[in-house]
């Protein structure tokens, strides 16, 4: 699947896949919602982003995993 609102230039982050036109990584935008921030105060906090970006990190990160193997637990 595209993702044409991520970007991951060598230059920028060390690589790592970022909303484009900014600095901001996939990886920070996961990271925030999973400690409980809402859409709503990662837009106030990054006010370049929109709404649409977060949801393109989120649809990023699961079309990234679901080509991952995941190994069961021993």
């Amino acid at each position: 699947m595209s993702h044409p609102q991520i970007v991951a230039d060598p230059t920028i982050m060390m690589g790592k896949p970022c909303i484009k036109g900014t600095r901001i990584t996939v990886e920070l935008i996961l990271r925030k919602l999973g400690a409980g921030q809402s859409f709503a105060e990662l837009i106030v906090a990054y006010p370049q982003l929109k709404e649409s970006d977060l949801r393109a990190a989120l649809a990023f990160a699961a079309d990234y995993l679901e080509h991952e193997t995941v190994l069961a637990a021993e």
